[in-house]
């Protein structure tokens, strides 16, 4: 079935031969969709990078950069559109490269306009299906989401008033519950904290999702949240022997973001750079800038995370598994959280690491435009 131009994306043809394209737009106007055409493919490119397509029609052969560079770039810039290759060298070989290269199908020169016509609507078709199961599988995230974060909210109470009976059985029993059972309350106590820490990570996950969290855009000084957060953490350092070093520039320049997202975003990579590092150990707070964003480095000489985990560490839930971590309490959800923090405030995280000698997170956030009024104001305002 046909879908007329304004319920798709465009067409975008990319070919090297302008009477090809003329006859390429001709036959599909017709049929009401809507087609852009261009000579080379870096023009092509750039025109889906900045406004996005449905459906790629290119040819397989073109000076400079051929068919099927072109699909596999625009594979990364978008992996739902529709790329379909036109080729005058069909062979059981082009087409089975156009396939690896992430073509859908290929037309082979010549064709007559009934014939791409029916290629291209195969092709739009297969894109509405893929956008229909996207947004099915998003909505349904979407519901899975607020359930959980339901049922998160109706077991924060009775689990924090059970947390409180217990503390209050262990403090009117003084020295009377045996040892036995003085363990046994302790252990309940631990595990419903975990839960209770896991229900705050959720939550806090479902606040950034839902933009509850992030909710200010101001000019912010990384050496001032640094500053709070370093003495937050001050007593879990010391417990753990573990020298924690502000190392940060006096002359950083500021980013745009919310002083509590912020906040606890350093706070989450700051306590896992304590909790698994060594006695003796160090974790180092520094940063460097370029003209368009700052990065802030949290470095520790702690036990470091497999290769084969580095991409996996800011999934939700997600706790490496091998024997370097064990022991360690937690919920799995710091590090998504710092990652959705830095992604809502147009920024990002990235990690490297070596096993046994530390790790290194990097987040990259967009510098404050120069005004210099709120450059001004934020330089000039008193440190805490």
């Amino acid at each position: 079935m046909s879908t007329l131009a304004g319920e798709e994306a465009p067409i975008i043809v990319i070919d090297d031969d302008e009477a090809m394209r003329r006859a390429c737009q001709a036959a599909l106007r017709r049929t009401g969709y809507q087609v852009e055409t261009y000579a080379d493919g870096p023009s092509g490119l750039k025109r889906i990078e900045e406004l996005g397509a449905g459906l790629l029609v290119v040819d397989l052969k073109m000076p400079g950069m051929g068919g099927l560079e072109v699909i596999e770039r625009v594979k990364q810039i978008s992996p739902d559109i529709v790329a379909i290759v036109i080729t005058g060298f069909a062979t059981v070989s082009t087409a089975v490269e156009a396939m690896k290269a992430g073509a859908y199908d290929f037309i082979p020169k010549p064709f007559t306009a009934e014939e791409l016509r029916v290629i291209i609507s195969r092709g739009m078709e297969r894109h509405r299906l893929a956008m229909e199961a996207k947004r099915l599988r998003k909505e349904k995230e979407a519901q899975a989401r607020k359930f959980i974060t339901f049922v998160s909210h109706q077991l924060q109470s009775p689990l924090g008033a059970v947390q409180q009976y217990l503390d209050v059985l262990v403090h009117k029993s003084g020295g009377n519950i045996p040892a036995e059972y003085r363990q046994w309350i302790e252990r309940s106590s631990v595990k419903i904290r975990n839960m209770l820490q896991i229900i705050s990570d959720w939550l806090t996950i479902s606040k950034v999702e839902g933009g509850q969290l992030v909710t200010e855009r101001e000019p912010l000084r990384w050496q001032d949240l640094a500053d709070e957060v370093l003495e937050n953490c001050a007593a879990a350092a010391d417990e753990n022997q573990v020298d924690v070093h502000n190392e940060l520039p006096a002359d950083l320049p500021v980013v745009i973001g919310d002083s509590t997202a912020l906040q606890m975003l350093l706070s989450n990579l700051v306590v896992n750079g304590v909790k698994y590092n060594h006695p003796g150990g160090e974790v180092r707070l520094s940063a460097e800038a370029d003209q368009e964003t700052v990065s802030l480095l949290v470095s520790d000489t702690g036990v470091g995370i497999d290769s084969r985990d580095v991409e996996r560490v800011f999934e939700e839930f997600f706790r490496a598994t091998d024997e370097r971590h064990a022991g360690k309490s937690g919920t799995g959800m710091g590090l998504a959280i710092c990652k959705k923090i830095a992604e809502e405030l147009g920024g990002r995280i990235t990690l490297s690491s070596i096993p046994g000698q530390g790790s290194t997170f990097t987040v990259i956030l967009p510098r404050t435009p120069e005004h210099p009024s709120a450059t001004a104001a934020i330089q000039s305002a008193p440190r805490p």
